[in-house]
């Protein structure tokens, strides 16, 4: 029997935990489905690792997941149905190699035609290529050498197969990239997993018709708060889960000032932030041990917003790649879609992160614009706005953009806590997904997929 309580108490059939676009999706399916549900979200917005904000002088910025490809269709359609237009990633001219000697070399195209490791990384990219089209994505645990690719790292596999070390590091910032980890963290069999569920290595690494195709005119929030607006009074913002009660007779989700009863309950979060709520009766040791081994990845998003973007008329991209002592890995062109301004993004990830995180504020910007200035010129040193988003500093994602798996999780704990319902507890989130896994897409699909679950479990005892 649950222990009664003076707080207010808000009933419904469904009870989502979190907003970001998991939780989101499933409240809209269950919207659409005609099942009366309540959301709850910690944060006072919804988007949860999409966030994005509306500086001062108007240019808007995404802070998390800023991109949507041709065959991320859950996205598609969402932005679709609510208007949100998108525009193509800027990417005309030249893009810049900068190397740990320090040297500049600038290429067009996808990659660059040749330099230090190329021949080797594109060899070892394409057997990773050639192994991740036999993991079978929706049961990983059926996959022929499952095991045996789960008791690696992606480090002990790239030296395996490469001494070169420059493809080494070519690969080292692949897994920065994609993961937000080190290739010494991270099992093998998930990044093999993870290329299956975008469809190519490829798709994840390319920008035209693929992962970085396109950017959302009124930034990749916009979905979301259209989603929020129509969902209305079903959408409670300010309300962190403190705890969760759950049997056969259904759940309740406490937080400070409310108890929210109901039937099912959808849990959207990302996975260190499940662990902070208290689950009564505990949760099984397949689904605890399958959250311990999935760690936040570590990244920060620093942006420079220019006057115009300067670097196009010296025929640059402003698209670079570093491999050098600095703490950007890589820049993308991030302006408006009217290039009213120019805005140049930096990513800071995996151990570069820990580093970078522990200078004060005026040394980290100043170590960030110095690798922008090696990419498009000294220009780069003077911005009108610099702000950054150390994601492993965030109070409810705990680091980003998704969990990674290390080594043994998948093997241990995969068939039965990756996603398979805790009772009257169903699990979404992008870390769940099947396709796009780590992508707002995925993360999409997993909301439709624990609310589809919950819809057919509601109509089964129904019937019955």
């Amino acid at each position: 029997m649950w222990e009664q309580t003076e707080m207010d108490l808000v009933e419904s059939e469904v009870v989502v935990v979190g907003g970001g676009y998991a939780g989101l999706a499933a409240a809209l399916r269950l919207h659409d489905a005609g099942v009366d549900f309540t959301l709850v979200e910690a944060a006072d917005r919804v988007g949860g690792r999409v966030l994005t904000e509306i500086r001062a002088d108007g240019v808007t910025l995404d802070h998390g997941g800023q991109w949507v490809g041709p065959t991320q269709t859950h996205l598609l359609a969402l932005a679709d149905r609510f208007g949100c237009a998108t525009f193509p990633t800027w990417e005309t001219g030249k893009h810049v190699e900068v190397w740990h000697d320090g040297g500049t070399v600038p290429y067009l195209g996808a990659a660059p035609a040749d330099g230090p490791g190329i021949a080797e990384y594109t060899r070892v990219s394409e057997v990773l290529d050639e192994l991740a089209r036999t993991v079978d994505t929706q049961q990983p645990w059926r996959t022929t050498r499952f095991a045996e690719w789960d008791a690696q790292t992606a480090e002990s596999f790239f030296r395996a197969q490469t001494d070169d070390p420059d493809a080494r590091r070519r690969l080292a910032l692949a897994v920065q990239g994609l993961w937000c980890a080190e290739p010494y963290e991270i099992s093998l069999f998930h990044v093999l997993f993870y290329i299956a569920a975008a469809g190519g290595y490829e798709q994840l690494m390319e920008t035209r018709d693929c992962a970085q195709d396109s950017r959302f005119v009124t930034g990749a929030a916009g979905p979301a708060r259209a989603v929020a607006g129509l969902l209305g009074g079903g959408v409670r913002l300010g309300e962190q889960a403190q705890s969760i009660e759950y049997d056969e007779g259904g759940v309740r989700v406490r937080t400070a000032s409310t108890v929210f009863e109901a039937r099912r309950a959808i849990v959207a979060l990302p996975p260190q932030a499940v662990r902070t709520i208290r689950f009564t009766p505990g949760l099984p040791v397949s689904r605890d041990g399958w959250l311990s081994h999935s760690p936040m990845g570590r990244v920060a998003k620093v942006h420079a917003v220019y006057d115009a973007p300067f670097w196009r008329a010296a025929g640059l991209s402003g698209v670079a790649t570093l491999y050098d002592d600095g703490p950007v890995g890589v820049v993308f062109d991030n302006s408006p879609d009217d290039a009213s301004r120019g805005v140049l993004v930096g990513f800071v990830y995996g151990d570069r992160v820990t580093d970078w995180s522990d200078l004060d504020d005026a040394r980290r910007r100043a170590a960030v614009l110095e690798s922008f200035t090696t990419v498009v010129g000294q220009r780069a040193a003077r911005p009108l706005d610099y702000t950054e988003k150390i994601w492993s500093r965030d109070t409810f994602a705990r680091g980003g953009y998704e969990a990674y798996v290390t080594p043994g999780g998948w093997t241990g704990y995969g068939r039965r806590g990756w996603r398979e319902p805790t009772g009257t507890v169903h699990w979404a989130g992008t870390e769940t997904a099947s396709v796009w896994n780590g992508y707002i897409d995925g993360a999409i699909s997993s909301g439709l997929r624990a609310a589809d679950e919950v819809v057919s479990t509601l109509s089964s005892h129904a019937e019955g």
